[in-house]
């Protein structure tokens, strides 16, 4: 080790395949919540919810997250096309039917394996 500090290793893996791993809707969080994640509570809060969707091949994130805007009425706050992640907030019905539409393209259409969508 250069200087006598330690080093970190991050390993990323990802699943071979299509498949979406998560997706889920939560219901009213804490304004903490919005923060973390790097999104604005004084406009996104009022919104009621968030819904997050892990997806591989990561670059999926791109696909998933139009059909969710075109699906309902939400806001994108985060999509990743290196790690595969997308966030949505909005009232909990359309980020529900945002995140329902979205999975079943990827099942229906496009042929990936995908987890059922979960409420919280």
């Amino acid at each position: 080790m250069e200087n006598g500090q330690d080093q970190i290793r991050v390993v990323q893996e990802t699943v071979s395949g299509k498949e979406i791993t998560l997706a889920h809707v939560i219901g009213g969080p804490e304004p903490i919540i919005y923060t973390k994640l790097g999104l604005n509570p004084s406009v996104d809060y009022g919104s009621s919810a968030l819904g997050i969707m892990n997806i591989t091949p990561p670059e999926s994130a791109v696909i998933a997250s139009d059909i969710a805007i075109k699906s309902a009425d939400v806001y994108l706050g985060f999509a990743d096309r290196f790690t595969g992640t997308m966030i949505i907030t909005g009232e909990i019905a359309d980020v529900t039917t945002a995140i329902t539409q979205a999975v079943e393209f990827f099942h229906d259409v496009l042929g990936y394996v995908t987890c059922k969508v979960t409420k919280r």
